[in-house]
């Protein structure tokens, strides 16, 4: 007789756990990451990942130029706390020299016999009860009154000096998380470049890139960039002798890498290179693009000439330097060097003459 085997009971819900595991695996297998890269993304053609990087480059700059802002007001912050603090100890000092005076006195009152109740609380260390109790002041003689009063200004200065610093404080610790917020996006997305082209090979690199890095230093090192010298024609054109010095110094610093929040001296982001150009021509710039855009006046793109900085994007997120005949000078990201470019390679947002 044959044995009965009891059938296996399936689970109710079985196929739809299956189901959606199988669903999520396949999701995570297409899924893009944070950076916009999947590892089982199908094959790229070397033009589309060309789009894709570019993108990412363009979105890690929007993110640079955040960073670069937001960097700079954490620099003001730090520096307006710096001078809250000092200035808080320099009142400090005075606040205890006051009160030394008010010591003497005190000192003088007890050997004939009592102390005032004004010199009582000025000096207490509770500055609370002192300033509560200050009508006593008027009943010191007018010396007394006198340094009473001014420790009670300085006891007040103090307490608003100590509040500002604390407003400028809370300000500092919230431009650094937002740093930190723009850093962890700018080396995902240049991550996200990087994934992509090492999925190429090195002659579709080269094709995606304009070049290899190695290629293209090799082409600016120190002997051949004391050859490329600004043409004539890019300083005599330019509207006065800083703006010509700037485009020489832009000349200058061909071939030098790019590197996300560096102003030189021997490497650049877009707006980094713009700022040392024309602080080396003796002009001090903003630091980002968008401020960069509202410094000298704007001039139509009809009227560039070297010298004048051109901004690219609807959210004018790079930048570069005319230097005539429909070409810049600019640091493209950091797959290219600062390199001569036209400036029709990218969507024209406007142009300023700063000089």
């Amino acid at each position: 007789m044959a044995a009965h085997r009891k059938p296996r009971q399936r689970s109710a819900g079985g196929n739809t756990v299956r189901a959606a595991a199988t669903i999520a695996l396949a999701g995570a297998a297409t899924a893009t990451a944070f950076d916009g890269v999947g590892h089982a993304e199908p094959d790229l053609t070397p033009s589309q990942v060309k789009a894709k990087v570019d993108g990412l480059y363009q979105e890690a700059e929007t993110a640079t130029e955040k960073y670069n802002g937001a960097k700079e007001k954490a620099g003001a912050a730090e520096a307006r706390l710096r001078t809250l603090r000092d200035e808080a100890a320099r009142k400090e000092d005075k606040l205890n020299s006051a009160r030394d005076e008010l010591g003497s006195m005190a000192a003088a009152q007890y050997r004939d016999g009592g102390l005032d109740p004004s010199l009582q609380l000025a000096l207490s260390d509770d500055p609370d009860r002192y300033l509560d109790g200050a009508e006593f002041a008027e009943r010191a003689g007018s010396r007394q009154a006198a340094a009473v009063s001014r420790v009670r200004t300085q006891l007040r200065e103090i307490e608003q000096l100590r509040g500002a610093a604390h407003i400028e404080l809370a300000t500092l610790t919230s431009r650094q998380k937002e740093l930190a917020r723009h850093k962890k996006t700018i080396t995902g997305k240049l991550g996200a470049a990087r994934q992509l082209l090492s999925r190429l090979s090195t002659e579709e690199r080269a094709q995606v890139t304009g070049g290899s890095a190695a290629g293209r230093a090799s082409r600016f090192t120190a002997g051949a960039r004391d050859s490329l010298e600004a043409p004539a024609s890019a300083t005599t054109e330019a509207p006065d002798s800083r703006a010509a010095a700037a485009v020489a110094y832009a000349y200058q610093k061909l071939g030098s890498p790019y590197v996300w929040g560096a102003t030189g001296p021997d490497a650049f982001d877009c707006s980094g290179l713009m700022l040392a150009a024309y602080r080396s021509a003796g002009l001090s710039l903003p630091r980002t693009t968008y401020a960069q855009i509202d410094t000298g006046r704007r001039v139509s793109r009809s009227e560039l000439l070297p010298g004048d900085l051109v901004f690219f994007y609807s959210g004018i997120s790079h930048v570069g330097m005319y230097v005539g005949n429909g070409q810049m000078i600019h640091a493209p990201n950091p797959s290219a060097p600062v390199r001569l470019a036209p400036i029709d390679e990218m969507p024209f947002a406007g142009a300023a003459r700063v000089a």
